[in-house]
Order: structure tokens, then C-alpha cells, then sequence
């Protein structure tokens, strides 16, 4: 259910989505950008908080260029054990997002494995087939990242169907090859966190780092400019922000023209992601738009719209029907080694996700 929202609650929430400047006083210059106090913006940022419309304050890495390897997964479940297939998926650390949606294909999530990992990703997705009693489970891993920023407009400035410009982040942006020192670890560890929302909310990363505001503002740009981390921002809620529909729109485009099409459907405000991924024999879908809007009518009118600008026919637009998790990943830390040390022992080596 939307939650009801003031004038400057919705412009707040349209500019704290783009970016939090890393200074002493962050929210001063929110403040200046939305013509309130920084006692107003604080005040405004706690009650978002409070009622669940902001999931979390911290800073966006990108999961691939941290050494990570990760995949969208596509399950066929027998629907009387939905719910509880979801739930034992949902205990491996990695899954950060895991949503029913209405097709054969009914539990659709996403899961991500570290470098230090024992089991590595198929084996991983393996072992989740096995533990939620899957008929089928696909890994569609991305082949082609178009597009993600994810970027809600609250304050209703935009139509979902308006095309935006050069996609924020893209593959060009990802540098996976390049492994992190011990003190970049440390500042991804930190900088996960939630942030404060008090006057310095940056003063308790600075003492834990041993930094000062201008060093840690300067580590933040070098990861920034090597694709490592996206931004510092929040995240919403998005049915409670009033985006209470969301779509994957998932094309049959020939793979000759991915690379034409692919950042064409990724250009409209309301498409927050956009790859292009495997095929498999009962899955003829190359390119994956995912939807965000204020009602399934603006979902199918920005899936139409693509649909025509593209001249691309076979498509289908898959509807979250529940949400089973939506988190972010935790990187570096022991729960995921622990969640392989309790499970690992169970993966039956002669069965295997359909991959």
C-alpha cells in the first residue's frame, strides 16, 4: 500500500535516489536542492524511514566488479510448495531478491557468491534446485548490461514512457579484473551500512577507517571511477513510494540486434534494468527490461510503447505476485562462508540445476 506523502517528502525522495554528496553536512545541500531546513530534510528522511517508504541509506557497489559472480534464476516450483521453496532459498546470504511471478516460471531471484566461494555459482544454484525441490531451474545469468539506475520519480515530474539519456551504468562502467586492496575492502564493509541520518552521518566511517571526510569523499571518486560503486543513495520501497506495479518485460530479439535494441529499450524512465541474457530451449528471450510504475496500466503502456519503437513483437511482461525478499548484498563478511559450511555438505553432486 502507497503511503501518504507531503509535497516535500516527494522531491526529497526524487533527489536522495541520485546521489548523497560525501561532506560533513550532507544534508545541507539536500536542504538547498529541495527549499527546506536541514532540519526539515532529517526530520523528513526518519518519518520515510520509519514507515518503510525508505528501505536503506548507503552506498551502491556494483556486485561483478567486486569480484563477485551472480545471476538472475529462474525456477519452476510446484505451486502448493511456493512459500516454502521461496523461504529455504532465502536463507543463502546471497539471494537479495526472490519474487513469484505469473508464468510456468513462477519463483524468479537473484543470487550472488563471493570470490573466496567453495561451491562458485553453479554449484551454488545447484544446491538451491536441490534444497527448494525445483522442477526446473534456469541460470540466466547477464550476458549484456544495458542499463541499471533505478531511480523513482516520486514527485511525478516525468511520464514512465519518456526516454532519458546515456544510461547511468553499464558494462563499459565494470572493471571485474581489478581486485581490491585490504583498505578498499575495509571501506566497501563500512560503507554498506545504513546510513545515520543525523547532522554527520559520515563521522562514525570516518573514526572506524581512520579517515578524514576529504580522504573518505576521495576513496568513494577512485571506486566511483573505476566502476566499483555506482553511488551513495536510497533505496525505496517501491509499492510503498506508490510504484505499486513491476514488470519484466522479456523480448524475443534476434541476437544479431541485441546490441542495437538493447540500449533502445533500456533508454525509458521507467525501465530501471535492461540485459540480455542466455536462452534456453523452452526460453526464447534475449533482452529484459524491468518496469517500474504507479499501476499495471503504465506498465503495459511502456511495454507497448517499446514494443513499437522497436518493431520487436514477441515479448511477454512477467508480474511480481509476491515478494519473498528484496535486500542488497552484504559483501565481504562470514555469513555467506557459514551458510556453505551448514549446506555445502548436502549438494548430491549427480543432480544439477537444468544450466
Amino acid at each position: 500500500m502507497a503511503i501518504e506523502m507531503s509535497d516535500l517528502e516527494k522531491n526529497l525522495l526524487n533527489e536522495i535516489q541520485q546521489d548523497i554528496p560525501v561532506v560533513d553536512r550532507p544534508f545541507i545541500a539536500l536542504a538547498e536542492k529541495v527549499g527546506a531546513s536541514e532540519k526539515d530534510v532529517i526530520e523528513a528522511i526518519k518519518r520515510l524511514k520509519e514507515v518503510g517508504v525508505i528501505r536503506q541509506i548507503s552506498a551502491i557497489f556494483d556486485t561483478r566488479s567486486l569480484g563477485y559472480q551472480s545471476s538472475l534464476v529462474a525456477a519452476k516450483i510446484n505451486p502448493e510448495h511456493l512459500d516454502e521453496a521461496a523461504a529455504i532459498i532465502n536463507t543463502h546470504p546471497g539471494v537479495t531478491h526472490n519474487y513469484a511471478r505469473n508464468h510456468d516460471y513462477n519463483l524468479w531471484y537473484t543470487v550472488a557468491v563471493p570470490p573466496n566461494s567453495v561451491l562458485g555459482l553453479q554449484k551454488t544454484v545447484d544446491l538451491l534446485h536441490q534444497l527448494s525441490k525445483a522442477n526446473v531451474t534456469r541460470l540466466m545469468p547477464t550476458l549484456n548490461l544495458y542499463k541499471i539506475g533505478v531511480n523513482f520519480d516520486v514527485a511525478g515530474k516525468d511520464k514512465p514512457e519518456q526516454k532519458v539519456g546515456k544510461a547511468a551504468y553499464t558494462d563499459a562502467d565494470r572493471t571485474p579484473d581489478e581486485p581490491l586492496t585490504q583498505k578498499e575492502m575495509d571501506y566497501v564493509l563500512e560503507l554498506q551500512r545504513d546510513l545515520p541520518v543525523v547532522e554527520e552521518p559520515f563521522k562514525g566511517f570516518c573514526e572506524t577507517l581512520g579517515l578524514s571526510i576529504e580522504e573518505l569523499a576521495a576513496m568513494g571518486k577512485d571506486l566511483q571511477s573505476r566502476g566499483k560503486m555506482r553511488r551513495i543513495s536510497a533505496v525505496l520501497h517501491h509499492r510503498k513510494a506508490g510504484f505499486t506495479a513491476n514488470a519484466m518485460g522479456v523480448w524475443v530479439v534476434p541476437q544479431d540486434r541485441c546490441e542495437e535494441l538493447g540500449p533502445k529499450m533500456g533508454a525509458y524512465r521507467a525501465v530501471s534494468h535492461c540485459y540480455r541474457r542466455p536462452t534456453y530451449e523452452d526460453w526464447p528471450y534475449t533482452i529484459f527490461t524491468m518496469v517500474h510504475a504507479k499501476s499495471v496500466q503504465e506498465c503495459n503502456n511502456v511495454i507497448d510503447t517499446i514494443a513499437k519503437d522497436t518493431g520487436i513483437t514477441d515479448y511477454f511482461g512477467l508480474y511480481s505476485t509476491k515478494e519473498y525478499k528484496k535486500t542488497r548484498v552484504s559483501y565481504f563478511t562470514p555469513e555467506m562462508t557459514d551458510w556453505e559450511k551448514e549446506y555445502a555438505p548436502k549438494l548430491d553432486p549427480s543432480v544439477s540445476a537444468s544450466a
